[in-house]
């Protein structure tokens, strides 16, 4: 498959996305070039065998792994266990050399309920559209949802996100929000894996000019 993983890193993303799935077009099985300083290497991993995960991350020397399956809590534990830092004191929060991101997936509704075993976990939760894929299903969600959303632990908003969504992110970063980033993908893509630069770089031009007006 062929990347151009340089040319959107030029844009200066916070982070960069890799997609350890081999059910998903976009499965990364390449080499990651020299990103600049600042871009964040963030591995997407589906239900994967925790020995694949962690050796993923020291290939790669991964930043954050976002969970897109059904990993459980105790899957999640396991996890934050070997990718640990360092030995930690008994009954502490492990804390990971790597963040860990939990995807859950909105329509319509969402139980808010569902977050609260997490939120010991995991650095930040990622809301997608709940589609047929595990991701990339090119539209969005209903974001009014996200009004009911009773947490502090910041949250990636994704799913579907283009060009036509500006007004709508206007509106909802300025909210009380905890949002750490915004995921774009398909909207931008001209093939599975392959960034449409001029697109990308006229949305990074539109949302940087938005966020220095709300400064």
């Amino acid at each position: 498959m062929k990347y151009n993983t340089q040319e959107v890193a030029a844009l200066q993303p916070d982070y960069l996305g890799f997609i350890f799935y081999e059910g998903s077009p976009r499965h990364f099985d390449g080499e990651i070039p020299l990103l600049p300083k600042g871009v964040k290497k963030v591995g997407v991993f589906v239900d994967a065998e925790i020995a694949f995960a962690k050796a993923n991350i020291e290939k790669y020397n991964l930043d954050i792994i976002q969970l897109h399956g059904n990993e459980s809590l105790e899957y999640i534990e396991a996890l934050k266990t070997v990718c640990q830092a360092e030995p930690v004191e008994a009954l502490r929060v492990v804390s990971s050399a790597v963040e860990i991101w939990k995807v859950f997936s909105i329509k319509d509704s969402f139980d808010f309920n569902r977050l609260t075993p997490y939120e010991s976990l995991v650095d930040a939760f990622l809301f997608d559209t709940k589609g047929k894929a595990k991701g990339g299903n090119g539209y969005t969600f209903d974001w009014q949802v996200l009004k009911d959303y009773p947490s502090q632990t910041p949250f990636i908003l994704s799913g579907g996100i283009g060009l036509e969504e500006i007004e709508n992110i206007k509106e909802i970063l300025g909210s009380d929000l905890p949002i750490l980033a915004l995921d774009v993908n398909s909207k931008f893509e001209d093939k599975p894996g392959l960034k449409n630069i001029k697109t990308l770089t006229t949305f990074t031009f539109q949302l940087t000019s938005l966020l220095e007006r709300r400064d």
